[in-house]
């Protein structure tokens, strides 16, 4: 009676393993900050990065505001890089995951003197050679 419960259990829970599957996400992370501004902080993982077949670099990059509220949360951003050009695109951006929503808007683009983006896109760069 007993054995036939456990396998009774089993087979529930492998019923519900199916109808509802469990996400893992077992990717590691090496953040790698780069220099702070007035606003926060970036960081990109050296473990993402991985070239493109047009050349560029596409990382995994965070923004982390100096102070965070419901409004103002991290950002996560899946991101190009022309190192070449000194330009970046955002492809994908998430608040919980990365990738959550594609970006309409993911033509190239100058950092426009953004501190944080110079920061990714000069410490990218630097780790290809």
């Amino acid at each position: 009676m007993k054995k036939y419960t456990i396998n009774i259990i089993a087979f529930l829970l492998l019923i519900l393993q199916v109808i509802n599957p469990i996400e893992l996400y077992a990717i590691d992370h090496e953040w790698l900050e780069v220099p702070k501004s007035e606003y926060g902080k970036q960081v990109w993982d050296k473990l993402s990065f991985q070239r493109n077949k047009d050349g560029t670099i596409r990382v995994l990059s965070k923004f982390i505001p100096k102070t965070k509220t419901e409004i103002t949360k991290e950002i996560l951003y899946t991101m190009d890089i022309n190192c070449y050009e000194k330009t970046f695109r955002d492809v994908y951006l998430g608040q919980e995951n990365f990738n959550d929503f594609k970006n309409p808007y993911s033509d190239w683009k100058d950092p426009n003197g953004d501190e944080l983006i110079i920061g990714v896109i000069t410490q990218v760069c630097r780790f290809r050679d």
